[in-house]
């Protein structure tokens, strides 16, 4: 179990890390997007693991996220860059793709389907991936901006 969360946390900082060099940020930065990702990412498999609690997706993405822009709010005068540095490359790693693919093929089927028994079952699997990669969605980006808001005196001093 230990492997497979350390590896968890790895590929999600490889992640983070990638996505944080497209904005060219201070260096520094690399490290906290990276320890701020592996975090967040370990914490929503750990929620979502049997041995755990086995919490569903939507909600363990919700908490995990709520900790990456808590790490992000609290971090960023230390880093002494703005918390929004880490948090959008952080959160980008738990971003439902999976989800999206299966609604994207389905969506398709459904446009092919000759049949109205076959377009009712694909369109129940598009519904059903693009509800839950939505709500995925919208669940990142509540759970990432509650601390910038309840904390503003921190998270805005980087930017005065």
């Amino acid at each position: 179990m230990i492997g497979d969360i350390l590896q968890d946390a790895l590929f999600a900082a490889i992640a983070a890390i990638g996505f944080t060099s497209i904005s060219r940020p201070p260096r520094l930065a690399y490290l906290f997007c990276g320890l701020i990702a592996a975090a967040g990412h370990s914490a929503r498999y750990l929620l979502m693991s049997d041995t755990f609690s086995g919490m569903h997706i939507l909600p363990a993405t919700f908490l995990a996220s709520l900790l990456i822009g808590c790490l992000s709010v609290f971090l960023s005068p230390i880093a002494r860059f703005p918390a929004e540095t880490c948090l959008f490359p952080s959160l980008l790693p738990m971003i439902p793709g999976m989800y999206a693919y299966k609604a994207f093929g389905a969506f398709v089927m459904c446009i092919m389907a000759e049949s109205s028994a076959s377009f009712d079952s694909v369109f129940f699997l598009f519904a059903h991936n693009a509800l839950i990669c939505g709500s995925i969605l919208l669940a990142m980006v509540v759970g990432a901006t509650i601390p910038i808001f309840i904390f503003s005196h921190i998270s805005f001093q980087a930017t005065r």
